[in-house]
């Protein structure tokens, strides 16, 4: 056998009365227990995989000829005003708004907002 089913096997296969009673069986408790929940997968396998956490403070775009023109005492003002919350992206993707703290003398992030969809969307 060369590993391929021919149409006439396939459709056999979908009208095998083992899956036509497993189907038929499935449907019917499903149809009886409307309010029952399918059981959830365990996810906490992806709870384990690193992200990338970046704190972006500000942006502004310049010509070319003004980032030439920078140096050591030169200010490029940012499109953000002070106090502001400042953005945290994971991966790149804007996740929440955050001010910056100080703890144990290392600095940290204080989320004040979730922006869009949170990772409490995709836990079961």
């Amino acid at each position: 056998m060369n590993g391929q089913l021919s149409d006439n096997d396939f459709e056999s296969l979908i009208n095998d009365d083992d899956l036509a009673t497993a189907s038929t069986a499935a449907d019917t408790s499903s149809s009886q227990d409307s309010g029952a929940h399918l059981p959830q997968q365990d996810l906490s396998f992806f709870g384990r995989i690193p992200v990338n956490v970046t704190l972006e403070v500000a942006s502004t775009e310049i010509s070319l000829k003004e980032l030439m023109d920078v140096d050591a005492s030169s200010v490029i003002v940012l499109d953000k005003l002070a106090g502001e919350p400042l953005d945290v992206k994971v991966n790149g993707a804007l996740f929440a708004k955050a001010e910056v703290v100080v703890m144990n003398g290392s600095y940290g992030l204080r989320i004040v907002e979730l922006c869009g969809n949170g990772i409490s969307d995709i836990k079961p």
